[in-house]
């Protein structure tokens, strides 16, 4: 092989070198270049940023205004039906809830244009306090309070007393044979049907056999005009534990749903409006309502109004809301063997 000339070597090298350090050059610029990057962005994530909520003024000038409906001069409290309009409004309000009865339990239920039609359906002249409470940015609030006096007056149909009672005593079980005999589905109007869940035949025997030897009999008090119902449960009752059984002397702080010992008991009932508006396509606009908490109807996890979606002398179908919140219990019934 030819060498090259000395001359034309040290050319070489000395090329070579000079690449050498350029390269080297090059490599420590872009290691500053990353580390200084690196360096700028853990900076500008550090910055504590600046926020705003704007304006947070809470709503004020509530007012709720109502009208019953049918009031005149000849009748102050209305005209019977328990209907009364609410309207309320506020400053800086973007959204309402509304409680129609202090009496009871806080029920907030949302009125998003602060106007609703309330149907009072205890009997006779009453006096309720409404609670409104206004909603405006950032979860601001504030409330406001109005009594209204209104009355209820209500004639059940003949026939559903008839087909509950039997003119005088008459007792009911729940209907194993049919599917559906029990179910739910959410509490509001658009829904009418168990649509969450429904039960199939006999389904509740193996675990809860309770639930269908339990028998509620319905009694119409001929002298003083008035309604009882006796609850006879020689297995049980069937319901959940805790506040959910609402109020049920006996059954236990906790525990999953099943059948619990207790006595039984007698209480009144009445004939009421049903609350919940549903059109009479699909309810009597009837409802049984039980005094106190020492009886239930067919399911003990449930409130005291049972809304009558039909009755014949020999069928009974019942809605009635739950204990836990969103629950619409379904039950159909039959009436007891003899």
């Amino acid at each position: 092989m030819t060498q090259n000339p000395p001359r034309v070597q040290s050319f070489i090298l000395m090329i070579s070198d000079l690449l050498t350090k350029k390269i080297t050059i090059m490599k420590n610029t872009f290691k500053t270049f990353i580390v200084i990057a690196a360096l700028a962005f853990v900076y500008s994530a550090c910055k504590k940023q600046d926020y705003s909520l704007g304006d947070l003024t809470a709503p004020s000038n509530i007012v709720i205004t109502t009208e019953v409906v049918g009031q005149d001069a000849t009748h102050p409290d209305g005209d019977g039906s328990g209907n009364v309009k609410i309207n309320v409004t506020a400053d800086n309000a973007l959204s309402y809830k509304v409680d129609y009865d202090a009496s009871t339990a806080l029920d907030l239920v949302y009125v998003p244009t602060g106007n609703v039609t309330k149907k009072y359906t205890k009997l006779g002249k009453n006096t309720y306090r409404i609670t409104a409470i206004a909603y405006g940015k950032g979860g601001t609030s504030s409330s406001a309070t109005q009594e209204v006096t209104v009355r209820s007056d209500f004639s059940p149909s003949a026939d559903i007393v008839a087909n509950l009672t039997g003119g005088s005593s008459k007792a009911w079980v729940v209907d194993k044979s049919v599917a559906g005999h029990f179910g739910v589905g959410p509490w509001n109007n658009a829904s009418v049907n168990p649509e969450w869940w429904s039960a199939a035949v006999n389904e509740k025997v193996a675990c809860c056999n309770c639930f269908y030897t339990a028998k509620f009999t319905f009694t119409k008090v001929v002298a003083s005009g008035t309604y009882s119902l006796t609850v006879a449960t020689p297995d049980g009752a069937f319901t959940k534990t805790g506040a959910l059984a609402g109020g049920l002397p006996g059954i236990p702080a906790s525990g999953a749903e099943g059948c619990y010992s207790y006595s039984g008991g007698t209480s009144d009932f009445s004939f009421i409006p049903a609350s919940t508006g549903i059109a009479a396509t699909t309810s009597t606009q009837t409802s049984i309502l039980l005094a106190g908490n020492n009886t239930f109807i067919g399911y003990g996890a449930v409130l005291k109004e049972y809304e009558i979606f039909s009755s014949t002398p020999t069928y009974l179908y019942l809605r009635v809301q739950g204990t836990e919140t969103g629950n619409a219990w379904y039950i159909k019934m039959i009436p007891a063997a003899k």
